[in-house]
């Protein structure tokens, strides 16, 4: 028995929708991140993009729950001395509300050559419209 191993070419990658409304951030990044990354389907390959592209709708109604709107912190650093810049959950879905989804799903996908692909493998929409309707999305529930 050999092992399978997918090539780039023989990947058939699909659209897939999926609606952040009422739905808790991390759930909702871990289900994009396995999809993008290609792990819920028989043909995952590590070192391969197999994975689907996928379409977050209503992105601004995610939810976190207890004191995190105002206790979860993101930091980043500008590259000069002590210029360290922090920003709250709530800060950032005022300023952004894509944002708060586009960090929490690139935490959960490799850091690597690969990952920096997966990166362009979702969009991401504040409300329920959005411009794919000719890709024939599917359906996902988290």
């Amino acid at each position: 028995m050999k092992t399978f191993s997918a090539k780039t070419q023989d990947v058939v990658k699909a659209w897939v929708v999926i609606d952040a409304a009422d739905q808790s951030l991390g759930r909702v990044a871990s289900k994009v991140a396995a999809i993008v990354r290609g792990k819920t389907k028989p043909i995952y390959t590590p070192h391969v993009d197999t994975g689907d592209n996928v379409i977050i709708i209503n992105a601004a109604q995610v939810k976190l729950t207890g004191n995190k709107w105002g206790n979860k912190i993101y930091h980043h650093h500008t590259g000069y001395i002590g210029h360290l810049r922090s920003l709250s959950a709530k800060q950032i879905m005022e300023k952004n509300p894509r944002e708060l989804l586009k960090k929490a799903i690139n935490g959960m996908l490799p850091k690597t050559r690969l990952g920096r692909t997966l990166r362009n493998n979702y969009r991401i929409y504040d409300n329920a419209e959005h411009p794919h309707s000719g890709q024939k999305p599917e359906t996902v529930s988290v």
